[in-house]
């Protein structure tokens, strides 16, 4: 039994009632779009007329104060990140080692995701060695190198350390940085494997570290009660002392036996 066909619709017709029925909310969405895109536009017009006119000011800043001046004029603009940085070097070239740091805090403070926020921190460590708190320098630089693993600045902050160990006597720990510098830090075109000697080539990191390690004073032997240094004797080698030392009994009831000559006596 055949089956009547579908009824045709006309496609003109049912677009035209569609708009009839939704014309006003089309014509909303599309004057919001509209205005996101000029919003978008002004924006960008915005945003880069001014990165050129701090990129212009930080191009003609010559001292402290115009880093200063592009820092507040132009607080969003990349220029900004690049001020704060010559601004805390040239308060460091002028030994205002705290007013570099805060420099630098302010730079972290408002600009936490920089790439840039690992080097500050090690900036910051190198301006508190200069005022001579190597403690608080050589925490920094250990905080740098377990924050950033992955950054170029870990293996620096790890060098770092090494000569604040040094004046510390702590000639062990200095050792154990170096070490740690030559796994970690090589140029890696092939990772070592268990068992095989490490035959990837040395970074520069790592070159300096072994230069390090040569510098390095080996640990001190003991020394003797005299206050000469004695090399240290395995104790299966070692002389027996005067106390246990076995001596022949020499009494005149058990006296030396003599070597006889050739022939017994009669």
């Amino acid at each position: 039994m055949p089956t009547a066909p579908p009824p045709s619709r006309d496609a003109a017709i049912e677009a035209r009632v569609f708009w009839l029925r939704f014309q006003k909310e089309i014509a909303w969405a599309l004057i919001v779009l509209l205005m996101a895109i000029l919003a978008w536009t002004a924006f960008r017009i915005y945003t880069d007329k001014r990165d050129s006119a701090a990129s212009g000011a930080l191009a003609n800043a010559k001292n402290a104060q115009d880093y200063q001046q592009v820092i507040d004029r132009y607080p969003k603009a990349p220029a900004a990140v690049s001020a704060y940085l010559l601004l805390a070097e040239t308060q460091r070239q002028q030994k205002k080692f705290v007013e570099a740091n805060t420099t630098l805090q302010r730079f972290i403070s408002t600009n936490p995701n920089n790439e840039f926020v690992p080097t500050a921190y090690l900036a910051m460590a190198a301006n508190l060695e200069s005022l001579g708190k190597t403690d608080e320098a050589l925490a920094q630089y250990q905080r740098v190198a377990t924050n950033y693993p992955d950054n170029y600045a870990a293996p620096l902050a790890l060098i770092s350390q090494v000569n604040i160990l040094k004046a510390q006597k702590r000639i062990e720990d200095a050792r154990r940085i170096c070490e740690t510098i030559l796994i970690k830090y090589r140029i890696p075109s092939e990772q070592p494997v268990a068992g095989v000697a490490d035959n990837r080539p040395a970074s520069m990191w790592a070159a300096e570290a072994m230069r390090q390690l040569h510098l390095l004073k080996p640990a001190e032997p003991q020394k003797s009660a005299a206050g000469t240094a004695s090399p240290a004797v395995p104790p299966m080698l070692a002389a027996p002392s005067p106390a246990t030392r076995a001596e022949p009994s020499v009494t005149p009831s058990n006296p030396i036996p003599q070597k006889s000559r050739g022939r017994n006596p009669r």
